[in-house]
């Protein structure tokens, strides 16, 4: 089955759904991010590419019942950017396989190969290549809970200096944040701190790691609903902390 988007203001997009969904009843979803992903080729750079990935990621995560079904609709959202002929399904692809879950990368590495002579955006190779940097523990008394801020920066200068702001609370992550202006961030800290608001320490990246990955573990029934956006952009920032 194809379909194709309407109005002359976009190039009509193809999708095949065939015989081979493990879960046909979340079709409407894997289309409507196919539609949508004309959107990564505008996008500046490749952090924006993987919040974007990151977003629809999570909506496929939540609408999905259980463990052993998100998985499957991993699966089936691979195969069916496969098939399509929309003009991001290659950088979608890629970012997927750059920060997606680990069990499914190979496969979308594999679904994103093209003719050689289709580069896409110029910041593509950058997606999911990041360094860590400096990590703190922010601790302030009226959240009921700490704070951990990891800094993050592209391999080679590709992409803008940026962090994960994880607020934790009684072991479990209750806000995630994508923090692009960390200078601005952490002069908002030093405030806090001069005005004995709240207390701010560096954190060892591995003991870092530990918390935030206690606090991100489960599924995603387990975790608010406004945090599923950036769980892939977050469990993939963590892995790359040493420890």
């Amino acid at each position: 089955m194809s379909r194709q988007s309407r109005g002359r203001e976009r190039p009509p997009v193809r999708t095949a759904a065939g015989p081979g969904l493990a879960l046909p009843g979340l079709e409407a979803l894997y289309a409507a991010s196919v539609r949508a992903s004309a959107e990564l080729l505008t996008l500046p750079g490749p952090l924006q590419a993987e919040l974007w990935t990151s977003a629809h990621l999570g909506v496929l995560e939540r609408a999905a019942p259980d463990e052993r079904a998100h998985r499957r609709a991993l699966a089936d959202l691979v195969g069916y950017f496969q098939r399509s002929r929309a003009p991001g399904a290659r950088v979608f692809l890629r970012a997927v396989a750059a920060i997606g879950p680990q069990e499914l990368r190979a496969d979308a590495a594999r679904a994103a190969e093209g003719p050689a002579g289709d580069a896409g955006p110029a910041w593509l190779p950058a997606l999911g290549r990041v360094l860590p940097g400096e990590t703190w523990l922010i601790q302030d008394g009226s959240l009921g809970g700490d704070q951990i801020a990891c800094e993050f920066r592209y391999a080679g200068g590709a992409g803008p200096l940026h962090a994960l702001l994880v607020q934790i609370t009684q072991g479990r992550a209750t806000q995630l944040l994508a923090i692009g202006d960390v200078p601005g961030m952490m002069a908002q800290v030093r405030q806090g701190v001069a005005a004995e608001e709240c207390a701010v320490l560096r954190l060892d990246p591995a003991a870092a790691r530990a918390r935030l990955r206690a606090a991100l573990a489960g599924e995603a029934a387990e975790h608010p609903e406004d945090l599923h956006a950036l769980l892939a952009f977050a469990r993939h920032r963590i892995e790359t902390l040493p420890g």
